[in-house]
């Protein structure tokens, strides 16, 4: 069976530290072929901003060089409200039916799973990869805990088929969000605020919202 492709979506707006580690991390323990970040085209449960292209943009200066990672756009080129399942069904027709594909997500999207568009079909065309930090305490619903535990696996489970199976990443803590991004890159200029800014965004992505006078 070919080695697993992993999936990261997200509006990135912008991209940060903690998105790129969280591939890192997936990318290790699951032994995955690449990590495949999936900018949002229009996320129907919240308001993203910055257009599209830019977000784009930010993703490809973030993950230039890193090895195993790439860009995905089926979200951006398709148009309309973005749903998972749909990009699920269009990677699962262009990669075939034997490819494992793996969806990468963090505890809190887990945990609102069921607020998903088809949700209970994701696993018809992926795995699911939830990120958990060592001391955080996944609280589910019981329509969820009960999916979770029906089809929790083994992480080699994702090398055995090509989807169907919840497995789980041990992920390493990384103290950035991109609302307390936006916020500093709102907030007057200072040593402090430019230096975490600096700590977590990317040096080329900050370097792109300055040129462009993003989130300002």
């Amino acid at each position: 069976m070919p080695a697993p492709i992993g999936l990261l979506g997200g509006s990135f707006d912008p991209i940060h530290v903690g998105h790129l580690q969280l591939a890192r991390d997936a990318l290790r323990q699951l032994a995955l072929a690449e990590v495949r970040f999936v900018p949002a085209g229009q996320p129907w449960q919240k308001h993203v901003a910055t257009d599209a292209a830019h977000r784009v943009r930010m993703v490809e200066l973030a993950i230039r060089g890193e090895p195993g990672f790439a860009l995905d756009r089926h979200e951006i080129e398709r148009g309309g409200p973005t749903y998972t399942i749909d990009t699920l069904r269009a990677l699962r027709a262009a990669r075939g039916a034997d490819v494992p594909l793996v969806l990468i997500i963090g505890s809190d999207q887990m945990q609102r799973l069921d607020t998903w568009h088809e949700w209970q079909r994701l696993l018809e065309f992926a795995h699911l990869a939830v990120a958990r930090r060592n001391d955080a305490v996944l609280t589910l619903s019981w329509p969820l805990q009960e999916y979770y535990n029906s089809h929790w696996a083994r992480a080699d489970a994702i090398t055995q088929r090509p989807a169907g199976a919840v497995v789980e990443i041990d992920m390493t803590p990384v103290d950035a969000s991109a609302t307390e991004i936006r916020a500093l890159l709102a907030a007057p200029q200072s040593p402090a605020r430019d230096a975490r800014l600096a700590a977590i965004v990317p040096a080329a992505v900050l370097d792109y919202i300055h040129a462009h006078s993003l989130y300002r």
